[in-house]
């Protein structure tokens, strides 16, 4: 080393490269680099001697030296890099420093302080700006716009539930989609919809249903499993269709898609995963305002009671939820989207009896069909 070893110096100043030599000085303590085009020979100290990780490799050290600078991180703009086997060696075992990273006094706390200001701003736009946008957006929104951001949000959502491809948690059994269909059309005859209504069941063992934008309804099939009676499963669909025609559900999916564009880009997933991810679990666990369940359930009421169906059977289908909440891992859905109360089923128990001259929404044989629409 004493006679010098060949290495390349740029300078940080200009985009040339200088060849140069480097040895260690004299008294040892400095590494000598000279060369033709300097304008003279520098000395570097060994104690200020940093290696860049990211461009240093077994055949490969580039080193900076530390000095004082305005950067966060103090160090000398030049460069030396050395491709000697034995001089990369011998400063690897001899300078246990030579990677560490250096940062003026009061840098951690000043950058502390401003990852706090990040994560405030981040919590602000999550909880505070972003649902007053969405807000804002479900009541300005065309329905077209509307209803081509809800069919985005189901085709997620199948991908969220572990379809491979668009359409493969779609029952279709003919049978089954046909009594759905009248279920859906004996609810909605007597109201004039603000959307043409897109209802269909995922095959997915969740008990649970969720409204997406622009009138998309998907049942799961879990709920019809767990569903007794035809007027249970009229009395759950009444109350998404409430989501729907009062664009609760738009609102909602709007924060979700917010949330998860500015998360994606915190994160730096750039692949869509995580959105896809958050979008789902945010549809699916859907908590809404009490004055929005509320309203959704009058809604529901009175959505059963022009189509002479009997309201009891919402009723029933919340009491029976109530009495598996705890008993089945395999029970999510339903409960934590739509709470249930001792009130809002006496309030539908207490309408129920009011009702006469009801008639059952599908015959036996149609209610047989669509608990076998996945079939």
């Amino acid at each position: 080393m004493t006679d010098g070893t060949p290495a390349q110096f740029f300078d940080g100043l200009t985009a040339g490269r200088h060849e140069v030599r480097v040895a260690l000085s004299d008294d040892r303590q400095a590494l000598q680099i000279a060369g033709d085009s300097l304008p003279e020979p520098l000395r570097w100290p060994l104690a200020d001697l940093r290696a860049l990780s990211d461009t240093s490799d077994a055949s490969r050290l580039t080193l900076t030296r530390h000095m004082h600078t305005d950067d966060e991180a103090p160090r000398d703009p030049a460069r030396l890099v050395i491709h000697d086997p034995e001089l990369i060696a011998w400063l690897h075992r001899t300078r246990p420093g030579l990677f560490r990273r250096d940062l003026h006094k009061g840098t951690l706390p000043k950058l502390a302080k401003w990852a706090a200001g990040s994560v405030a701003a981040v919590l602000l736009m999550l909880f505070v700006i972003l649902p007053a946008m969405a807000d804002t957006l479900a009541r300005i929104i065309p329905i077209e716009r509307e209803v081509a951001f809800g069919q985005s949000v189901t085709r997620q959502m199948e991908r969220f539930l572990g379809g491979k491809r668009v359409g493969a948690l779609v029952c279709d059994n003919p049978e089954g989609k046909a009594a759905l269909n009248k279920m859906l059309t004996r609810l909605t005859d007597s109201r004039e919809m603000n959307y043409e209504i897109s209802l269909q069941v995922f095959d997915h063992r969740m008990v649970n249903a969720f409204a997406a934008p622009g009138g998309q309804v998907v049942i799961l099939r879990g709920l019809l499993d767990k569903a007794r009676s035809a007027e249970e499963v009229a009395g759950v669909l009444a109350h998404e269709l409430a989501h729907v025609e009062n664009r609760d559900a738009t609102r909602n999916t709007l924060r979700a898609a917010g949330s998860a564009g500015l998360l994606t880009m915190v994160l730096g997933d750039f692949t869509g995963g995580a959105a896809v991810a958050i979008i789902g679990e945010q549809v699916l666990s859907a908590s809404y305002t009490r004055e929005a369940e509320a309203t959704a359930d009058e809604f529901a009421l009175t959505m059963l009671e022009n189509a002479n169906v009997d309201a009891s059977g919402f009723a029933r289908f919340f009491e029976e939820l109530e009495k598996m909440e705890g008993k089945s891992a395999g029970l999510p859905g339903y409960l934590s989207t739509h709470p249930v109360t001792r009130e809002r089923a006496a309030r539908a128990e207490a309408f129920a009896a009011g009702q006469s001259g009801t008639r059952p929404i599908l015959t036996p044989e149609e209610w047989k069909a669509l608990k076998a629409i996945c079939d």
